[in-house]
């Protein structure tokens, strides 16, 4: 669990610096679009940060399961999130890394659905 903790603070912390880089340094920088792209990588990166903070802490969850969904977040974040940073930042095409996105997307939506089952077979056999 102290090393998943470790990257959660650590993503944490990140999240907050990428959030005040893009209001300080970027926001004269980026397009309106690109600025709400970034913003919305930052916003989805931070949500993330906040369940794992929760799963990693949670005494209910073994430390197998904390592990797996740890990892297919914070895979889905650095796709998700990254990818956008990439785009937004590095100029990186869209078009060139365009499966990225959604695919972290998808891993995000996956690491979700491991909490939603585990809660659903703890409410179903405790009946």
């Amino acid at each position: 669990m102290n090393k998943n903790l470790t990257i959660v603070s650590f993503l944490g912390m990140l999240t907050i610096v990428l959030g005040a880089f893009g209001a300080h340094a970027l926001k004269e920088q980026l397009t309106v679009s690109d600025f709400q792209s970034f913003e919305t990588g930052v916003r989805y990166q931070m949500y993330h940060v906040i369940v794992l903070l929760f799963v990693n802490i949670f005494i209910e969850f073994s430390e197998k399961f904390k592990r797996n969904v740890t990892l297919v977040f914070l895979i889905g974040i650095l796709f998700f999130s990254g990818s956008i940073y990439a785009i937004t930042i590095a100029g990186i095409s869209a078009k060139s890394i365009w499966f990225i996105t959604p695919l972290g997307g998808l891993l995000l939506i996956l690491g979700w659905g491991m909490i939603f089952t585990h809660f659903i077979k703890k409410s179903i056999f405790k009946r």
